[in-house]
This record gives C-alpha cells, sequence and structure tokens, in this order.
C-alpha cells in the first residue's frame, strides 16, 4: 500500500479521502510543516518513502526532481472553478486506475479525465 505526503496546495480533505481508502497519508499542514520550501517538503516525503501528492507544477520538473530518484510524484492540476468534490473525486478514480508500480518512482499527472506518466527508465 502507498505512503502519501500531502501538500499544503490540496484540499485538507484529500487527506481524509485518501484514509478512508486505506492510504497512510502524512499532510503538511497537520504536522506543521506549512510554508516549507519545495525542496523541504520533497526530502520529507523522500525521507518517508512516500509518493508525494501536489497541486504545484514545478514539481514536474525533471532537473530537480530526476526520475527514479524519489518514491514518486502525483500532480493534480484541475482549473480553479473545479469543486473540492470533484477534484476529489476524479483523483480517487484516476489513483484506483493506477498500479504501485505506475506510481513509484515516476512522475504522474492527474487532470480531467486524463492520465500522463512520465517513467523511470
Amino acid at each position: 500500500m502507498l505512503k502519501f505526503v500531502v501538500d499544503e496546495d490540496l484540499p485538507r480533505s484529500t487527506s481524509k479521502i485518501l484514509r478512508e481508502k486505506g492510504f497512510e497519508v502524512l499532510d503538511v499542514r497537520e504536522r506543521g510543516l506549512r510554508g516549507l520550501s519545495n525542496e523541504e517538503i520533497f526530502r520529507i516525503a523522500q525521507r518517508e518513502k512516500a509518493v508525494f501528492l501536489t497541486g504545484d507544477l514545478g514539481f514536474g520538473n525533471l532537473l530537480h526532481f530526476p526520475m527514479g530518484s524519489h518514491s514518486g510524484i502525483v500532480i493534480v492540476r484541475f482549473p480553479s472553478g473545479v469543486s473540492t468534490s470533484e477534484l476529489n473525486r476524479q483523483m480517487t478514480i484516476s489513483l484506483n486506475r493506477l498500479s504501485e508500480d505506475d506510481i513509484r518512482g515516476n512522475l504522474v499527472i492527474i487532470e480531467p479525465g486524463r492520465i500522463r506518466i512520465r517513467r523511470r527508465r
């Protein structure tokens, strides 16, 4: 079972829903880690051997976050007009379609009706 570190730019309800699905979740807001730099949050996710779940496209930068150098990065990209419940619903559907091998060490981008995976070599 995957473990997730959830970034502060995603709804608080995302962590709750992931826990209800049986995932272990570390939400940066619940641990007093709010406001840390991308690099600091990334290091925490790696120390925890967790997949980093974020809305920040900066984590898609392969020079700063090379493939295979992490436990996995999932970027959730939805228009600002999408409701929290719809974002969580679509994210959950997408995660259910992915295997652990699809995520572990890879970059996954979840968008409305679409999943993109950049795989480690």
